[in-house]
Order: structure tokens, then sequence, then C-alpha cells
């Protein structure tokens, strides 16, 4: 027995030796990669409003920040799962149209179509709150909009959407995201950062369909004030300074800072200039015209109304356009993080009229 042992030791040996010369090889490196999909939903129409949809990748042209792009065209988009955050002001002048919303649940059926999918309801004044988390049932969001109550005077709707993008986040990878926002045009006093709102929605690629109700005069000039900034110049003798005034002997600049403003745009770097230019006219945007800018932001729509017969017949279009819309995908070849400007048109149609996101942002790479 003891021979017998010490035979099979003798013959494991090149195995265990051999198996030992492997683990003492250092591991090969693990290659990390950051890819960013960019989703650009498109629909596009005639000069009389009849949808097209014979076209393909090929016939679109997009640009990131001026540089062209190479486009892929997603089939059948609208066939994957849908997750649909439902986000409803119920503060400031959202308590008058609480009434609107009874009767939606056949419309929001249509609007979602026949794939699986996932509905959640937030309502906000000042503060926004989840009123039904992610279910898979359209009937427990479109119960409880009828049995909402009035808010505060507050209408925060950049936190709204803000927290129903975080929500979006943690639905499946494979579902589609919308936003379908009933509000005020304008936003009354968020707390969320442009930054952090941008980048939350185009982190999930998401979608924002708004309907939006007029907001009171006195709202619109109180959030216009915001931005006639007249005691944050520039740099000193800058660029950007107020204080500047072009070459000697030129006084074109005096009285005309946006001028100035858009003349030192147009000095930077062809990337950094569409972005800087994106940059400030979304900032002004999205606290003057909030809803109407999230749309188009995302390449949604928009819509106005002012009463339960208006919304209904929005969103009855809506549900007719989501299913004609082109989805179209690119890699950025400009990885400057930041926001981005999108410009997307078909070269040689001058019939046809694009509707499609128009900014995005990326994160720097880690």
């Amino acid at each position: 027995m003891r021979f017998f042992a010490t035979l099979v030791s003798l013959c494991l040996l090149p195995a265990v030796l051999a198996a030992a010369q492997v683990a003492q090889q250092p591991a090969p490196p693990t290659l990390s990669v950051r890819t960013n999909l960019v989703e650009v939903p498109a629909l596009v129409t005639t000069k009389a409003g009849a949808v097209v949809f014979s076209l393909t990748a090929q016939d679109f042209r997009l640009t990131d920040n001026g540089i062209p792009q190479r486009l892929t065209l997603v089939p059948d988009m609208d066939s994957q799962p849908l997750a649909l955050a439902v986000v409803v002001e119920t503060g400031s002048a959202g308590a008058q149209h609480l009434g609107d919303y009874g009767h939606l649940d056949a419309i929001l059926d249509s609007l979602i179509g026949h794939v699986p999918h996932e509905v959640a309801l937030v309502a906000f004044d000042s503060v926004p709150h989840i009123v039904v988390p992610f279910v898979p049932n359209i009937d427990a969001v479109s119960s409880q909009l009828v049995w909402l109550q009035p808010g505060d005077q507050g209408g925060a709707v950049l936190d709204a959407v803000a927290l129903a993008v975080r929500l979006l986040r943690n639905e499946p990878p494979n579902y589609r995201r919308a936003v379908l926002l009933l509000s005020e045009t304008i936003d009354h006093d968020s707390m969320t950062p442009l930054t952090q709102a941008l980048r939350l929605i185009s982190d999930t690629n998401t979608t924002v369909y708004a309907f939006g109700f007029s907001s009171t005069g006195a709202d619109v000039s109180h959030e216009a004030s915001k931005f006639n900034r007249p005691d944050e110049p520039g740099p000193a003798k800058g660029c950007f300074s107020r204080d500047h005034t072009g070459d000697p002997g030129d006084d074109e600049y005096n009285g005309h800072y946006a001028r100035q403003v858009l003349d030192c745009i147009s000095q930077l770097t062809p990337p950094l200039r569409f972005a800087t230019m994106a940059w400030l006219a979304t900032r002004d945007a999205l606290h003057t015209k909030t809803a109407p800018t999230l749309a188009d932001l995302t390449g949604g729509e928009f819509f106005h109304f002012r009463n339960a017969k208006d919304l209904q017949a929005g969103l009855i279009r809506t549900s007719r356009d989501i299913p004609n819309f082109y989805v179209l995908t690119f890699h950025p070849s400009d990885a400057n993080p930041g926001l981005h400007a999108l410009r997307l048109e078909i070269p040689g149609r001058p019939d046809l009229r694009v509707h499609a996101r128009t900014t995005y942002w990326l994160d720097s790479t880690p």
C-alpha cells in the first residue's frame, strides 16, 4: 500500500507543478469599456401634418455639437415594454384642473399600447411624492387620479420630474421610459439644479410628453425676473464682463450685453460653442417655459390644454404619434462631458418636418 501511494504521488506531481506554475502567473488585466448609447426619438411629418413612415437611417443627418454622427435605426421600438411615470401638479393652478383627470383610463390604455408595461403616479405641489409606485396595472393609476387632492401654492415641476426619472432608473433596462407630465408651463422654485435635471433625463433616455395649462401673468413675470442679472458680471475686463466694449473705439456692445455674450461664445472652439449656446438657452427656458422645454429636450411632444376636452384630444393625438416615432441611436464621437447640442435633419427634403430631441448630457468617463 505504501508503494502504491508513492507511485500515485509521483504520477500526480507533474500536474500539481503545472497548476502551481499557472497560479503564480499574473492574472490578465480586466478591460473596462464605458459606452454611451444616445437615443434620439424623431417624429417626421409633411407640412400638412401627415406622418412619414418610409425613411431609413441613411435619410437622416445628425450632428452632435456640430459633429456628424453615424446613426442606427431601431426597428419596432413601439413593441418593446414601456415604463410610464404619470406626473401631476396638484398645487398652485394645478388644483383647478384636478377635475380634468377623470375618465382617462381608456386613453391611457391606448397611449401605452398592447405591450408589457409598468405605470407609476407622482403628484406634486411644492414637494413631489409617490402616490402609486410602478405597477403593471394602469387601473391602479387612473383610479387614483380621480382622488387627488389640492395641494399648496407650490409647483416644483423639475423636482417632480427628477423624482419620476429616479423611479424610472429602477425599471428593467429593456423598457422604454417615458414621463406624462400634467402641469403648469413654468416651474415654481424647484430645488433640483438644472445640471442634475438634465443629467437625470439623459441618463435614462427618458422621453417627456407634457400637457400644460397656463400659469398666471404674475408667475411668469416672477420667474422671468430671475434671469435679469445685472449684478452678475463676468471676469473684469474679460470677454464676458460688462465693462468690456470690444476693440478700442468700437461701441457696438454698449447696452447690448446679450449680443456681446453670443459674440464671445462664437470665439470658442466649435464643440464648446454649440454646447455653451445650448446651455444658455436651456437654462433660461427650463425656468420660464418648463413643460414645453422638457418635451423639446427629450424629443417628446407638448400640448396646451384648458379643460378635460382639450386634454383628451391631446392624449389621443399623442397615442397615435408614439407608434410612428423613429428611434435613432448613436455612440458619441465627441467625448466632452456635459450638455451636448443635437441637430437632426433630412437633407434634400424641405417638404418634411422633423421633431426630435435637441440635447443630451454626457458624463465624464470614470
